[in-house]
């Protein structure tokens, strides 16, 4: 018994839905980029249900240099934050104006 396309594509908007969400609604940093990291998982996941329902692994094989690029993204991304936190000491992305001059 395999689990029909239509529910992985469903889990998958669902995800990206969620993400979209916590972007705009939350002003802290951390949780708008694990909320990026969870719509990019959103649209492997859907790259990974159409690979596997068209019977080609080239969706596999891009799905997971895009987790190896969301790897080094992830650990650029937090390097950033606790930049940032260092300086300002905050993580609000109200309270930081950086790029101003």
């Amino acid at each position: 018994m395999t689990v029909p396309l239509d529910y992985y594509i469903i889990l998958s908007a669902f995800l990206f839905v969620v993400g979209v969400i916590g972007v705009v609604a939350s002003r802290n940093l951390i949780v708008m980029f694990i909320s990026i990291e969870i719509m990019l998982s959103a649209a492997n996941l859907s790259m990974m249900a159409f690979s596997r329902y068209l019977q080609n692994m080239d969706g596999h094989v891009f799905v997971f240099l895009v987790m190896a690029v969301a790897a080094a993204e992830a650990a650029v991304g937090l390097a950033i934050i606790i930049a940032v936190f260092k300086n300002k000491e905050t993580v609000n992305a109200d309270a930081l104006n950086l790029m101003k001059w």
